[in-house]
């Protein structure tokens, strides 16, 4: 097995980003964030189960993802029991599994994918993956392999105080999760705690593309972006050019897996290419 360090080579090396101040909440995405509002520019977020569909698609994928227009991409790290997943990003993440790919996986494939690009990275995981590697250790090796931000599906917030506030303090952004049926004022509280930016879910259940968009859309993100005091990205079930332009049109960024998955497997990485390149221009056109 590879070390799970991710910065044990080289001149290589992305120099490690300096940890905060004890006690001082740091958010690498907010700078990436006001700029691209400044430049009246949406964010396009790209998700990709890392090792899917082989392991060794995953460093050139992130690549061409970038050079197709993805702003930000989440890494998704596998999982044996992603509840909060649809059909589509189960089986990506099942067969990432069956090959061998694990969190250490993960950290070394997203340095080897620093050590030529900018393009900021979210770790998309759940957290049995970090608690099996050890928080700390996780903390330190994901900022060393040059991850900005982290999005744990199942640390909803007041769970663990303690867990949460290590996530904050540290030099990661901590992506927060709103759904659809949060009451307004709890809506508030995971905003105000949200770092980078409050990923909306555009509709109940798990993720998979989707025909339309839920017709109140519009609204609930209208109401979310008065409350939040970080840019709104949504995502779940968004699959096609008109519909990330239609969500583009209401939020700052636009969040799409299952989509993108499925294009991977209709025409391996020229179709994904060619899908985000649609998804940018159809952004941009608006």
């Amino acid at each position: 097995m590879e070390s799970a360090s991710p910065t044990t080579s080289s001149e290589a090396t992305p120099s490690p980003r300096a940890p905060g101040s004890p006690g001082v909440t740091v958010d690498p995405l907010a700078a990436r964030f006001a700029a691209w509002r400044a430049a009246g520019r949406r964010v396009l977020i790209p998700y990709l189960t890392a090792g899917y569909p082989e392991p060794e698609a995953t460093l050139p994928l992130l690549r061409r993802l970038a050079a197709a227009g993805a702003d930000l991409i989440e890494l998704g790290v596998p999982f044996s029991d992603p509840v909060a997943d649809g059909p589509t990003i189960q089986r990506s993440s099942q067969r990432a599994l069956e090959r061998g790919v694990d969190l250490p996986w993960v950290l070394r494939r997203l340095w080897e994918f620093r050590a030529g690009h900018d393009t900021p990275v979210v770790l998309f995981t759940y957290l049995n993956p970090v608690l099996s590697y050890g928080v700390d250790r996780f903390l330190t090796d994901a900022v060393e392999a040059g991850a900005d931000g982290v999005l744990l599906t199942d640390l909803p917030l007041g769970s663990d105080p303690a867990l949460e506030q290590a996530f904050e303090r540290a030099p990661l952004s901590l992506v927060r999760l709103l759904a659809p049926t949060t009451a307004p004022q709890r809506a508030r509280e995971i905003a105000a705690r949200a770092q980078g930016f409050l990923y909306y879910i555009s509709r109940m259940g798990v993720t998979g593309a989707r025909a339309a968009l839920p017709p109140e859309l519009a609204r609930e993100v209208e109401a979310v972006r008065a409350l939040s005091p970080v840019p709104v990205a949504v995502g779940f079930g968004i699959s096609t050019p008109e519909q990330a332009a239609a969500v583009a049109r209401i939020a700052d960024g636009i969040v799409v897996g299952s989509a993108l998955i499925d294009a991977l497997d209709r025409g391996g990485a020229d179709e994904a290419e060619r899908f985000i390149r649609a998804l940018r221009e159809a952004i941009d056109g608006i």
